[in-house]
């Protein structure tokens, strides 16, 4: 018995040095497979806003501002040609943010008797569903999609200008800062992706780095098309929340601009339910795609 052990030896360590060169080598592989994963994988926000602090400061910002609006507000809608001629609308809004995200409805009267409502929610995602009574309809129905980069009444802002989704979007890139004016900014890239609702497909905005609220904003759409431009003025802080007394939206190449002014409003108004009701939609179960 022990003269076959000694003769068998030598084949027996080859043996084991065989087995523990393939577990080795498996070892390697799986080495290089976790790599290439890595390597292929897109970077977790959570990775992205550690690597970059100022970044999930911005962002947490400007979302958690959009997470606590609840306010009445009425104002005008002005459309400047390029020769200085005017037309003006009445313009009335309400937003809160409600558990499954915000509720904005706004109605434009024009210089008759006609108006348009719009009721538009976003969702925590972004995803943003439009209803609308346009005029010389009774009762609301979903907004498509083709037209959300419809002119709203005629001026420069579209029905998609109405909320700032893209704060809420995946793809999100902080470039160096810049002042705007006399103000020292974050410059925030929001990129669309294919899950997102929406005709731009980058939106940049200055951030005013103290208050965290945007002063300036380029819109590109996608595809081809004018970008459009947005400034912000008369920052004020009204029951604890920043926002603008005036917004002017301008298309490049366009002649003129369209402003938006709010001459008094609450940051409180305690809104519920009930004070977002439009009328029934036409089309509840696309509303809720």
């Amino acid at each position: 018995m022990g003269s076959f052990f000694v003769q068998a030896a030598p084949y027996i360590f080859e043996l084991v040095v065989r087995s523990h060169m393939k577990r080795i080598s498996a070892f390697k592989a799986i080495q290089a497979s976790i790599a290439l994963l890595v390597l292929l994988s897109p970077v977790h926000p959570s990775r992205a806003f550690a690597a970059n602090p100022n970044l999930e400061t911005v962002l947490t910002g400007s979302r958690q501002r959009i997470e606590k609006l609840d306010y009445r507000a009425t104002g005008r809608l002005t459309r400047v040609e390029g020769n200085g001629k005017r037309t003006s609308y009445k313009f009335v809004a309400k937003a809160h943010w409600f558990p499954d995200g915000l509720r904005l409805l706004c109605e434009i009267a024009g210089p008759g008797s006609e108006k348009t409502s719009l009721l538009l929610h976003m969702t925590v995602s972004g995803h943003v569903t439009i209803e609308a009574v346009l005029p010389g309809e009774k009762a609301a129905s979903v907004f498509p999609f083709e037209r959300w980069n419809d002119p709203l009444v005629g001026t420069d802002f579209s029905y998609e200008d109405m909320v700032e989704s893209q704060f809420f979007w995946k793809n999100q890139e902080l470039l160096a800062p810049e002042k705007y004016g006399a103000r020292d900014c974050f410059v925030l890239k929001s990129m669309s992706g294919a899950q997102d609702r929406t005709y731009y497909d980058s939106v940049t905005s200055w951030i005013d780095r103290g208050i965290l609220f945007p002063v300036h904003v380029v819109k590109t759409p996608r595809g081809t098309g004018p970008q459009k431009e947005f400034v912000y003025y008369g920052l004020r802080q009204v029951d604890g929340a920043w926002s603008a007394s005036q917004a002017e939206a301008k298309q490049q190449g366009k002649p003129g601009s369209s402003i938006l002014v709010i001459e008094r409003g609450s940051g409180k108004a305690h809104l519920g339910r009930k004070d977002f009701e439009i009328g029934q939609s036409s089309a509840r179960g696309e509303k809720m795609k």
